[in-house]
């Protein structure tokens, strides 16, 4: 599959995933349950396809060792400082500002690591897209002083640097013979072992959601699997896995019109010049 295909693809499961998420919030679903369903309905997904398709998930020892790394490390840790980092931030925006722009420094740093390329133009859409994104995310209200932490600021970098490497890593992974379901069943498996071990610690029982939340978790995991599926498979032929990346995060443009029109959150001019800038910017990307 074209990279592109892939990446439109990862980007409509993206835009989905993320409206549901929000939904789930206004259904107030505890948190660990939206988290779970992101990689555990995703896991068993994958290890079904696997199973019907008969398709090898066998990985060596090293291999293995690494997937460890990356689930734990990469994945898992990742989320955990990015969601710390936004609760400590003055503003989200600047937490989610800062993290998600490690589609620069994957960009860069796939030259040497993989011999990848990166033209003028694509170098000023993925530009054109952080600084529209920052347009978007960042927003003028502050918190409270007392709410305040300055640990935000290492926070956010370690999930810069966490989501940065797992993307380098998943890379390296097919590279090395890892091949997109194997690398997603293991890592997500991982993660999946590690959101159910601090559900059974806070005592929460799934028993106690209703019908309507529980299919929103699900709607969440299967467009999570998509969002996944996909973007590993764009990683294989992009010409630079930061195209990748930049297409996932010109994604919050979509966000942020479904969620004005779904449910009626703010959109201001400011947030509008940001969309258009998105939306620029991923079309010179993709041209």
């Amino acid at each position: 599959m074209h990279w592109i295909a892939s990446g439109f693809l990862m980007f409509i499961s993206s835009v989905g995933s993320y409206l549901l998420v929000r939904k789930s919030v206004l259904m107030k679903i505890p948190s660990p349950f939206t988290n779970l369903s992101m990689f555990l309905v995703p896991t068993v997904l994958f290890t079904l396809i696997a199973i019907v398709g008969k398709i090898g998930i066998a990985v060596t020892g090293y291999q293995l060792f690494i997937l460890v790394i990356l689930a734990i490390f990469m994945s898992y840790l990742g989320n955990v400082f990015s969601l710390k980092s936004i609760e400590y931030a003055p503003n989200p925006g600047y937490s989610l500002v800062l993290s998600k722009s490690y589609v620069v420094f994957t960009t860069l740093a796939a030259i040497p690591l993989f011999h990848a390329t990166l033209t003028p133009r694509a170098a000023v859409a993925i530009a054109v897209i952080v600084i529209s994104s920052a347009l978007i995310t960042i927003t003028r209200n502050e918190k409270p002083a007392a709410h305040v932490r300055p640990i935000w600021l290492p926070l956010a970098v370690g999930a810069f640097f966490c989501w940065g490497m797992l993307t380098l890593t998943s890379k390296y992974l097919l590279m090395i013979g890892v091949g997109t379901l194997s690398r997603l069943i293991y890592a997500m498996g991982i993660v999946s072992i590690i959101i159910l071990t601090e559900i059974r610690a806070k005592k929460l029982d799934i028993r106690t959601l209703s019908t309507d939340q529980r299919i929103v978790l699900t709607g969440i995991g299967i467009l999570s699997a998509g969002f996944n599926y996909f973007m590993q498979e764009g990683f294989v032929t992009a010409p630079n896995i930061g195209y990748i990346n930049a297409m996932n995060a010109s994604s919050i443009g979509l966000v942020v019109i479904g969620s004005a029109i779904l449910f009626k959150d703010d959109f201001s001019p400011r947030k509008f010049v940001g969309v258009v800038g998105v939306i620029a910017g991923l079309v010179l990307l993709v041209l």
